[in-house]
């Protein structure tokens, strides 16, 4: 298996809503057969019934109760960044879950569900550095401790 993810499937109860969502922080996004998909850089995220996703890959639908175990992460530019990300969540029905702040790592992070509860981390990271086309590539961590004298 190539060590790639091409497209994030998040189980929504309501897809126009979650849609609109969404498209209040700015995403365009194509709805198609009952699923939005919007492209996210270099993949796609798309929204899709709960239910329908559990049937998808062989699972039992069952309601969506607290944490599902995965995050969402959006770096940004500036923490100017976060904080207006941020403002457009709340003005978009999201609920932030930690206010902005510098975490205990030293990067400015904050984080926010959407109304189907998917949880989102929004950070400025400058060891993280985005390129013009917004791309992430991680840094060498093991070089990253050589730097510091750590072994």
């Amino acid at each position: 298996m190539e060590q790639r993810i091409t497209l994030i499937t998040l189980g929504v109860l309501d897809l126009a809503r979650s849609k609109a969502f969404y498209e209040a922080l700015g995403w365009r996004g194509q709805e198609v057969e009952e699923t939005v998909f919007f492209q996210a850089g270099g993949l796609g995220l798309v929204l899709w019934s709960r239910d329908e996703i559990a049937r998808d890959v062989g699972l039992r639908p069952g309601p969506a109760t607290g944490f599902g175990g995965i995050a969402l992460a959006h770096n940004v530019r500036s923490e100017a960044e976060v904080d207006e990300l941020l403002e457009a969540v709340r003005r978009a029905g999201g609920t932030v879950t930690k206010p902005a702040a510098v975490n205990a790592v030293g990067f400015y992070s904050s984080a926010f569900v959407d109304p189907d509860g998917h949880a989102w981390e929004v950070a400025h990271n400058p060891g993280f550095p985005l390129a013009a086309d917004g791309s992430l590539t991680l840094p060498d961590f093991g070089q990253a401790q050589e730097d510091r004298g750590d072994r």
